[in-house]
């Protein structure tokens, strides 16, 4: 029983989390689960820190359901918008590499209440010709590796030094003719573009 006890308290793996994932997947295509079930305990996953955490989310889950299209799901996403205007928010299930499209359009990606598939995702970025927001949590480290062609990227929301536990957004890929931006904190559908101007704003405030 010792023995036991001591394995539960030890830190789990990625590989671990990725096996509880596909236990829930199965779950979910089976009909186990609900899809609001399924990304709540898909989001407990990538956030637990030792095995005991990871048993009760799939304790009444058959192992035979699990789904290996879950891994790879989990592994490599893509949102794009093309002519055209795409939010992507709420609640939904990003990949730890996630390719972000936005030629002659207008892309929004809202991870600030997404599941993240462990703590450090990578957002490769290919913009032209188009606009790219992406929302990220507010504790999130965000680390900008991408490159620019007439084009604008930036930064916005002042990140937590002192919160070791947030997630990594690592960006690379480049823009061209295009409008990229990255905003902490919580996203106001009715106003996307309002962000662009807080800069402005803010310097307005400091000269009163």
């Amino acid at each position: 029983m010792t023995a036991m006890t001591d394995d539960l308290e030890l830190r789990a793996s990625d590989a671990d989390r990725d096996r509880a994932a596909a236990v829930l997947g199965g779950g979910l295509a089976t009909g186990r689960l609900t899809s609001a079930e399924y990304a709540e305990r898909l989001d407990t996953v990538y956030t637990a820190k030792t095995l005991g955490e990871l048993v009760p989310l799939t304790r009444d889950l058959p192992a035979d359901d699990a789904a290996d299209g879950d891994l790879r799901l989990a592994g490599r996403s893509e949102v794009a918008a093309r002519f055209s205007k795409v939010i992507r928010s709420g609640r939904w299930v990003a990949g730890r590499h996630t390719r972000l499209t936005a030629r002659f359009g207008a892309l929004i990606v809202n991870l600030a209440d997404a599941v993240l598939p462990g703590r450090e995702i990578t957002l490769e970025i290919d913009a032209f010709c188009g606009k790219l927001i992406v929302i990220v949590p507010e504790g999130a480290h965000v680390v900008d590796e991408g490159g620019a062609l007439f084009a604008k990227r930036a930064i916005y929301g002042r990140g937590d030094p002192g919160n070791a536990d947030g997630p990594v957004i690592r960006i690379v890929g480049d823009a061209r003719f295009a409008k990229v931006a990255v905003h902490r904190g919580r996203f106001d559908p009715a106003a996307p573009w309002q962000h662009w101007a807080q800069p402005q704003l803010q310097q307005g405030a400091v000269g009163r």
